[in-house]
């Protein structure tokens, strides 16, 4: 099966230079030139653009002019959440309005247990983890060491509230002290569940229509900590408007039957792997995988 590489393509100058858009010229003239952007990797990332295609015609089942089109517009709603989390952490959040379902799931985690949230490569999940500054607790994202290390740290530069961390996935495995700690405060601890590296332990699940592999980390960890998981989005739904989504969050006991623990784990990856379909059928151009997700046909 496919394997992400542990890379996002792209550089810290482009961050940079739609930095200096977005404070002299505005998130309008930002997203003007993004066109040409978008242009860009349609004719010098062949790769990506060969997944994003196999992902609206095979999977979501769109013809083929209309996934061409999708193609195009799921690389510059990606464009699209890039400049909207640094405008909105730079301190343009006045700028955009927000729905918030589920939000008080969090809030009670915080003041209860702390516990951990599983998002995905979709809409806009770093500006999810700034508008939880209303709940009084850090929020920890994880992320992968060479899913741009610079690029993570430039933004916490630009953060304009300091209640969230970045914990790096290190090969030593020192991540895995930084999250029970957090997880010990009662903080809450954010990672994706889409995406894995080889050697990580996965389940194949079927998603949209066909079998793929989820990494079973984010579920582990919840179930040793004895933590509740709850899963996240933050999707756009307007220019300027996005939408919030936690679910109600599930909390097991840790039983010593290997096969029991396997099978609980196995239920909470196929209920986050739903949660996912759910909305990316609601959102098809705001899932940002491309790479060769399921294998294409």
């Amino acid at each position: 099966m496919p394997e992400w590489s542990g890379k996002t393509r792209g550089g810290i100058a482009g961050y940079k230079i739609f930095v200096f858009f977005i404070k002299y010229l505005g998130i309008g003239f930002a997203y003007s030139f993004l066109h040409l952007v978008v242009f860009y990797f349609l004719f010098f990332a062949p790769k990506a653009v060969k997944s994003s295609f196999y992902y609206f015609n095979h999977r979501i089942k769109y013809p083929r002019i209309r996934s061409l089109l999708y193609v195009y517009r799921n690389f510059y709603k990606l464009g699209q959440s890039l400049i909207d989390k640094v405008a909105f952490l730079s301190g343009f959040d006045s700028r955009f309005t927000f729905d918030f379902d589920g939000e008080h799931h969090l809030v009670k985690m915080a003041e209860e247990t702390g516990g951990i949230l599983v998002g995905a490569h979709a809409g806009n999940w770093e500006i999810a983890g700034q508008l939880l500054k209303r709940i009084k607790t850090r929020i920890n994202i994880v992320m992968y060491q060479d899913e741009h290390e610079k690029i993570q740290n430039y933004l916490s530069d630009i953060y304009t509230e300091k209640n969230v961390n970045f914990i790096v996935i290190n090969v030593d495995y020192s991540h895995l002290f930084e999250i029970e700690k957090a997880l010990k405060n009662k903080e809450l601890v954010a990672m994706h569940g889409d995406r894995y590296l080889e050697g990580t332990n996965t389940l194949d699940k079927l998603f949209l229509g066909k079998t793929a592999k989820f990494p079973t980390g984010p579920f582990s960890l919840a179930y040793k900590y004895k933590v509740p998981i709850t899963f996240v989005s933050a999707m756009k739904e307007t220019t300027r408007h996005y939408y919030f989504f936690a679910s109600e969050p599930v909390l097991h006991d840790y039983p010593k039957n290997l096969a029991e623990r396997k099978k609980i784990i196995s239920g909470l990856v196929e209920d986050y792997v739903k949660h996912l379909e759910k909305m990316i059928l609601r959102f098809p151009d705001q899932w940002f995988n491309f790479y060769d997700f399921w294998g294409m046909e």
